[in-house]
């Protein structure tokens, strides 16, 4: 099969096509033919070199597919019932930069209702993040408010619909221009800050009568961390699942202290074949149906050809795109 290599740490340079095996499915496993796979920012952490796949797994990245089954592992009768030629999008530990992939079949699920193969590919890893982190983990109900960073990433537009359809009172978002401000309105966020010419912070204050909000969603850290403390409001919660920016230089925990903040993070991936199915499970019951109802819709981008993953991690780089970019498998007969 074709599939994408990280041939050494490096820029988006270092992507390079190669020829592989296709993967044999293990007991409990399917192996997928993939229409699309999901591009996402720990693929972006893997070729630079600061995130290795775990022990055991491929280093072909990619953690996001849709497709069609083509081969059952054995004992899958004993807790699926997907077939051979069933579409479904799945969570993978590695290898979706590819035309064939292996998938726990505990971590596949049958592609929504009104959603496209090609949507469904963006779907896996950054709904599982957020589901996760911020409504599992973190506790997110109805009626709180909440900053969410980088408001036009995958995780950003997730993050906004999901909080919106599920009661958010007040969405702040911060994002980078103005065509992405727009963006993240039209997507359900009630005020949109442009933190190249705003603080966010002096916002989110203005904005409630100096209280803050309820939870912060971060995918930056650095010099966001403390700023996040600011902008929080008492007994705030303040969800860490991205380090874009890197460490933090100097860190006052006295704010955090005095406000009573708790400070979560996580990693999906890391996660066992087990705790991911409970995410899953979850998903399916209360986000499947936000898709079928049309409340909630993958920002989709654009699409590369797998063999230009190199083109689509260029883009990445570059900023300025509305929710997520997918590799195609061109190969892939619907």
């Amino acid at each position: 099969m074709q599939a994408i290599e990280i041939v050494r740490p490096g820029g988006p340079e270092v992507l390079k096509r190669t020829e592989r095996s296709i993967p044999v499915p293990q007991p409990n496993e399917v192996l997928i033919e993939i229409a699309a796979a999901g591009i996402n920012g720990p693929d972006v952490m893997q070729r630079k070199g600061l995130y290795n796949p775990p022990a055991g797994v491929t280093d072909i990245p990619g953690l996001e597919i849709a497709g069609r089954i083509m081969a059952l592992g054995t004992e899958i009768g004993q807790v699926s019932s997907y077939k051979v030629g069933d579409e479904v999008c799945a969570l993978i530990a590695g290898g979706g930069y590819a035309q064939y992939a292996v998938a726990p079949v505990r971590n596949v699920m049958p592609v929504p209702t009104g959603l496209s193969l090609m949507e469904a590919a963006i779907v896996p890893e950054t709904f599982m993040t957020v589901w996760a982190h911020l409504f599992m983990r973190a506790g997110f109900t109805a009626a709180k408010s909440i900053l969410i960073h980088g408001g036009t990433s995958g995780i950003g537009t997730t993050a906004t619909m999901l909080c919106r359809a599920l009661g958010a009172t007040q969405i702040f978002t911060t994002v980078g221009s103005k065509a992405q401000q727009d963006a993240s309105l039209k997507l359900g966020a009630d005020v949109a800050i442009n933190y190249r010419d705003e603080d966010f912070v002096e916002q989110v204050k203005q904005h409630t009568e100096g209280r803050g909000v309820d939870f912060v969603m971060d995918i930056i850290a650095g010099e966001y961390v403390p700023r996040n403390y600011q902008a929080a409001a008492m007994n705030g919660t303040i969800v860490q699942i991205g380090v874009a920016q890197g460490k933090v230089k100097e860190l006052d925990l006295f704010p955090m202290l005095a406000k009573r903040l708790t400070h979560l993070g996580a990693t999906l991936r890391s996660q066992t074949v087990e705790e991911k199915s409970e995410i899953l499970r979850q998903l399916q019951e209360r986000v499947w149906p936000l898709f079928a109802a049309e409340k909630i819709k993958p920002q989709l981008f654009k699409t590369y050809a797998l063999q230009d993953a190199h083109l689509a991690h260029e883009q990445l780089a570059q900023g300025g795109h509305i929710g997520k970019l997918a590799l195609i498998n061109e190969s892939f007969k619907a």
